[in-house]
């Protein structure tokens, strides 16, 4: 089987673009990854994409050609652009295909996700009372995580720091201007201990990403960033469920454990090789729990961990060098391809003033509503 290469990268701002569609925006992506690999869309074999806000992703084909290209829309959450890349991934790696596109985006309207409780299956009072807003539902799982193991406030303000600080050294970044610990923690608080500037906004963007074989990265001259591991994992039983009416007493396995150890063995590494790792950051609690969740450390160890800048860009395991959900927002499906263009980017040594010096393996990981993960681990050849 072939070993799949990622030849080809692009990005559309994330933010707020009046002017634009999210289906514009995802055109400006397809055409900036093939600009990118220095192919035409008439190379490519198959197309895997999704998007949650902006309609089905293969609506993008009338602007991009009529070629009679194999598409598939993905939806998984704030997994699907995860998802995606899985499925070009497993594309390429059976023999079938030499190029394809992974791709996600979206534009979502200003406020915050509230869905309707009957499509999850959810009592009525559910929503009435403000629950169906995940903000609730980060505040009661984070609130129980630092009790549990010691975490406190000013961690999730280090946490929001670090994003405001990484985001303003990126380009495809919608927040980029710092944030001090001190200001974040004074800020509104949206729901204990989570105050406003701690969450992700709903946001627009899109990213496209053009894979290869490994023969056909070699012609091309591109075989330099090898997809060395992905998995996509569902919740397993007694794990934290995002859309549920509370949260278990007793807590079971997570989706991210199980998508963390299926990388890390299918790519032949562990936590301790990952140069640099962009980690679910809806709020500064995820990016605390994930830590340990994807194994880079024990719970409660992120206490000493972030307080010693270990996270920071120069730190041993830079968290989100592009500030992450928080400094980007979250355009649901494009949001987990945004963290492996940012790993191409540091991989390629491209990230400039955010470059993690050496960086030869890179990981990240997206968790999607209503419970499961992915995690792709990519290694510079």
């Amino acid at each position: 089987m072939s070993d799949v290469y990622i030849v080809g990268a692009g990005i559309h701002a994330f933010g707020r673009h009046d002017a634009m569609s999210g289906l514009d925006q995802g055109v400006v992506a397809v055409r900036e990854a093939l600009k990118d690999a220095g192919v035409a869309w008439d190379d490519v074999q198959f197309a895997f994409g999704g998007s949650s806000a902006s309609g089905n992703a293969d609506s993008l084909l009338p602007r991009l050609g009529l070629t009679g290209v194999q598409f598939i829309n993905v939806a998984n959450g704030c997994a699907t652009g995860g998802s995606a890349l899985l499925s070009g991934y497993w594309a390429i790696k059976s023999g079938e295909f030499d190029i394809g596109i992974a791709l996600g985006f979206d534009k979502h309207p200003r406020g915050a996700f509230n869905p309707n409780p009957e499509q999850w299956g959810l009592p009525a009072w559910y929503g009435e009372t403000g629950l169906m807003l995940t903000t609730q539902f980060f505040g009661m799982k984070i609130q129980r995580y630092m009790q549990l193991h010691g975490i406190s406030p000013r961690t999730l303000a280090l946490v929001a720091e670090k994003a405001f600080s990484n985001g303003a050294k990126a380009p495809h970044a919608w927040r980029r201007e710092p944030v001090d610990a001190e200001t974040i923690l004074q800020a509104e608080t949206v729901n204990d201990p989570l105050t406003k500037y701690m969450f992700c906004s709903p946001s627009e963007g899109a990213v496209a990403l053009v894979l290869a074989s490994e023969k056909k990265a070699r012609a091309m001259g591109r075989a330099d960033v090898r997809v060395m591991g992905a998995a996509v994992r569902t919740r397993p039983e007694g794990s934290f469920e995002v859309f549920a009416p509370s949260l278990r007493i007793e807590r079971g396995g997570s989706a991210t454990a199980l998508a963390a150890e299926a990388a890390f063995a299918m790519a032949g590494v562990g936590p301790d090789d990952i140069d640099v790792a962009q980690l679910q950051d809806t709020e500064s609690g995820a990016e605390v729990m994930h830590m340990a969740e994807n194994g880079f450390c024990a719970d409660g160890d992120q206490e000493r961990m972030i307080h010693d800048g270990e996270t920071r860009i120069g730190g041993k395991l830079p968290v989100n060098t592009d500030g992450g959900c928080i400094a980007c927002g979250e355009p649901v499906a494009a949001s987990g391809l945004r963290q492996v263009y940012e790993n191409v980017v540091q991989l390629r040594g491209a990230a400039g003033a955010r470059q993690v010096e050496g960086a030869r393996v890179a990981y990240s990981q997206v968790y999607g509503a209503p419970g499961l993960s992915a995690v792709a681990i990519l290694g510079r050849a």
